[in-house]
Parts: C-alpha cells; sequence; structure tokens
C-alpha cells in the first residue's frame, strides 16, 4: 500500500500533467481557430462579401439575445410617492414588495 507522500506526489504529478494537457488543449484550439478564420476570410474575399452580408455585426458574437437585447423596455408600473418605476420584469423591487406586503395590490401601482 502506498504511504501518504507517496500519494501526494502522485497527486501533484497528475495535477503538473492535468495543467499540462489543458495548455496544449488551448494551443490546438488557438491553431485550428486560426487556420478556419484564414479559410473563412479566403472564401469571404474569393466570393467579395463582408461581415455585414453574413447578418452579423463586425466583432460581436452575433444576436445571441434577439433583435430586443439592450433595449429600454417601458416601466409598467410607478411609486406614486418617490416617482420610482419597474417595467414588471426581473425581481420585485423592494418598494413593491414593502407595498405588496403591506396589503396593497400590484395593480395599484400600474402606469
Amino acid at each position: 500500500m502506498s504511504s501518504y507522500q507517496d500519494l501526494l506526489a502522485k497527486r501533484d504529478e497528475l495535477a503538473r500533467q492535468a495543467a499540462e494537457l489543458e495548455k496544449q488543449l488551448q494551443e490546438a484550439r488557438r491553431a485550428e481557430r486560426a487556420g478556419v478564420i484564414a479559410q473563412i476570410k479566403s472564401m469571404m474575399a474569393e466570393h467579395g462579401l463582408s461581415v455585414a452580408d453574413l447578418g452579423a455585426k463586425a466583432g460581436g458574437k452575433g444576436s445571441a439575445g434577439g433583435a430586443t437585447a439592450g433595449r429600454k423596455v417601458a416601466p409598467k408600473y410607478r411609486n406614486a410617492d418617490t416617482g420610482e418605476t419597474w417595467t414588471g420584469r426581473g425581481l420585485q423591487p423592494k418598494w413593491i414588495q414593502a407595498a405588496i406586503a403591506s396589503g396593497k395590490k400590484l395593480e395599484d401601482f400600474a402606469i
């Protein structure tokens, strides 16, 4: 049976090997990606295409959020006392939570 020190040494060696493998994986991915990018650029030049022709934003990762990503949403609820508003999306603000806890209804704050 292995001693505690032997097991620690094996663990350290395996961790070093895992780190080396991770480094090799990242390098292989980087090299493969560079080749794919070069191939795509070549094909785009050959066919006279631009990034705009692909329907994606230059330098972006595509439209992950859809057409409405990043747009402001009109508020649906307003606190008449303070003027604070809430769109109705996400977590309820504390002023809404407190009002509901005190017996008011969400509809009382509708704009």
